[in-house]
């Protein structure tokens, strides 16, 4: 069965999932929403398909769709999805509350919907075998570090960027903090720029850093365990790795490489479509989604921004 699919928003990433639904036998790309009239049959020209600025209008030509409209607007748009009965693919954050997402998890489980969330480092994270290690990380530093693009200004860059982060730590020590300490600068608005946070465990801490304001921009993380530690570097593809645990050597990308390696967007889009298909859980479900927008308040909280 091949899914009628929709992207709302046509922006730069909204493009990129339309163009995964393109190229995917799972799915028949249909229709391309956004409020912008302009922009939306630009998108649609571009993929040859339907243009949308009636949200309704678009849910009734789908079965599935990604939301990858401003973080501010993923829990309406989810919302009203899943109670029209469509398997949502919702961007980070899942929603900006916890009520928010606890309505949509409710939704999608009771409607028996699929509810899948972009966090696409977890693939990447999966694909080295890293969530499979018998040991936890007794550290974690992490660093997102992105020049000033005007983008995702509706939101503070911990929904932004490190939420990314947020959530590979939630899978790597699948723990609460105890303490969280934050830091926040302004430069652009009512929202946070650049933040800086530590998370004290009850085994362990994680350093996290993440800017939208940087001059040269850095995104790595170092895991650091008791037999040894491992650092990614997301921009170089390297990786170095002193633990006794085998992982791919960088970032493989010939043809027998991992598909999250070559293709995260892409794969994140055929797992959706398989969960749509079958039922069966994705990678990245609400739940996860909720527990990273939780540690993401609780940042947000320690700096002073709510």
């Amino acid at each position: 069965m091949v899914l009628r699919a929709g992207v709302a928003g046509a922006g730069v990433f909204g493009g990129y999932h339309a163009q995964k639904y393109t190229e995917s036998v799972k799915a028949d790309l249909r229709g391309i929403y956004d409020l912008d009239g302009e922009r939306a049959k630009a998108g649609a020209e571009k993929q040859n398909c339907k243009n949308f600025t009636d949200y309704d209008d678009f849910l009734d030509a789908i079965d599935v769709l990604t939301i990858a409209t401003p973080a501010s607007t993923h829990g309406e748009l989810a919302r009203r999805a899943l109670q029209a009965g469509k398997h949502v693919l919702v961007e980070k954050p899942i929603a900006l509350d916890l009520e928010t997402a606890d309505e949509l998890i409710a939704l999608a489980a009771d409607n028996k919907l699929t509810l899948q969330v972009g966090h696409q480092e977890r693939y990447v994270f999966e694909a080295f075998g890293l969530l499979d290690r018998p040991f936890k990380p007794k550290r974690i530093e992490s660093r997102r570090l992105n020049r000033f693009s005007g983008r995702c200004m509706d939101v503070s860059v911990v929904y932004d960027l490190m939420i990314h982060d947020l959530d590979l730590i939630v899978q790597l020590l699948d723990a609460e903090p105890c303490e969280t300490i934050a830091s926040a600068e302004f430069v652009h608005g009512d929202h946070s720029d650049h933040t800086e946070t530590l998370l004290r465990f009850a085994e362990g801490e994680a350093r996290l850093a993440a800017s939208r304001i940087v001059d040269d921009p850095v995104r790595d993380i170092r895991l650091v365990y008791e037999d040894g530690e491992v650092h990614l570097d997301f921009l170089t593809r390297k990786v170095t790795n002193t633990t006794p645990t085998p992982l791919a050597r960088d970032f493989e990308q010939g043809d027998d490489a991992p598909h999250a390696f070559r293709d995260p967007l892409g794969f994140g889009t055929e797992q959706f479509l398989q969960a749509a298909k079958t039922g069966n859980p994705p990678i990245v479900t609400g739940g996860h989604g909720r527990r990273a927008l939780q540690m993401a308040l609780e940042i947000e909280r320690a700096a002073g921004q709510i």
